[in-house]
């Protein structure tokens, strides 16, 4: 997948998340990690996060939220979407990753933690009144995601372990 062209890129790493206006795409690389992306469609402004776990369990922050944890990733995305004057229900949700890393190594009925992020996701969301517009979930492999956020569009292409060294073509979700 290939950068746009003529959009400021941000790739993000684990932990980060980005919010800007249609002057940007972001990137980033998922494993059992997971994107959220929220949209908003007239003012053309845009989120995107990449976290690894679904809250920080037992331990509730002490400081600056973190945006390592799904739960505390979507509130550092709205408290800088509320700045341009957007709800979350004015934006459109997308959800990417959750991928299983390591498929024989997961024992019978236990879930991974891709599962485990992705199935956070769905409940942040709700629990946020952010219609869910699209999703790609779970599976084997990692993702490599592009959000342009001029136009909303998210494409996503998921690799099966043993093809990481090839760059397919995605496909918008």
């Amino acid at each position: 997948m290939h950068r746009l062209d003529g959009l400021i890129d941000i790739f993000l790493q684990p932990g980060e998340f980005f919010v800007a206006d249609g002057d940007y795409q972001m990137r980033t690389m998922l494993g059992s990690c997971i994107s959220i992306t929220l949209w908003h469609p007239s003012k053309r402004v845009g989120a995107m996060s990449h976290f690894l776990l679904p809250t920080r369990g037992a331990h509730e922050p002490t400081g600056e939220l973190d945006g390592r944890y799904g739960d505390e990733a979507m509130q550092l995305m709205l408290t800088q979407l509320k700045l341009f004057g957007i709800a979350p229900s004015q934006c459109q949700g997308k959800i990417f990753g959750g991928g299983n890393m390591f498929p024989d190594h997961i024992r019978p009925g236990a879930s991974s933690v891709g599962q485990r992020n992705g199935e956070a996701a769905l409940e942040l969301l709700n629990a946020y009144g952010v219609p869910i517009v699209s999703e790609s979930l779970f599976g084997v492999g990692h993702r490599q995601i592009i959000f342009d956020v001029s136009t909303g569009d998210v494409w996503c292409q998921q690799i099966p372990p043993g093809l990481q060294g090839q760059e397919p073509d995605g496909d918008m979700v």
